[in-house]
């Protein structure tokens, strides 16, 4: 335990973060040879789920900030993966939609994200999934709501 009362080894907290980086490390592993990012990969399948997203929705989608994704959307348009309009139809909102070619780099994606998940999950049961899965949720409403009950 350190000074200040955090015992890094029981710290839930801790141990997100550790998982979070361990996950996301992996994830980069399997993306960088396919040629993307887990940002890249976020977008791609914010994308195929909810097409027309605007560039402040995907940011907030990926965990980046609107300058970043601003970025990774010019680039997934000049390599074909993504399409916007050259002018928005309402306001200011330019949605981007997956072209045929970044739904097949996503698909490869995701078969190799997935493999990472099996990786992840390898010893638990289902009954683990649901409880882990009904915890997290749990302690991101807590924390969203800032009243600390569950």
């Amino acid at each position: 335990m350190s000074q200040d009362g955090v015992d890094l080894e029981r710290s839930l907290g801790y141990l997100l973060k550790e998982a979070s980086s361990a996950l996301r490390a992996s994830m980069e592993d399997v993306l960088r040879p396919l040629g993307m990012s887990v940002t890249h990969y976020a977008c791609l399948e914010l994308l195929a789920q909810r097409p027309g997203l605007s560039n402040s929705d995907l940011a907030r989608g990926a965990f980046v900030t609107r300058q970043t994704m601003n970025v990774l959307l010019h680039s997934l348009e000049k390599e074909g993966d993504v399409t916007r309009p050259a002018e928005a139809p309402v306001g200011k909102v330019l949605p981007t939609r997956l072209t045929p070619r970044g739904r097949r780099r996503l698909e490869k994606a995701t078969v190799a994200v997935r493999s990472v998940e099996v990786r992840m999950l390898a010893g638990t049961t289902e009954a683990d999934r649901a409880e882990a899965l009904r915890i997290l949720r749990g302690m991101i409403r807590s924390l969203r709501d800032g009243n600390g009950s569950a």
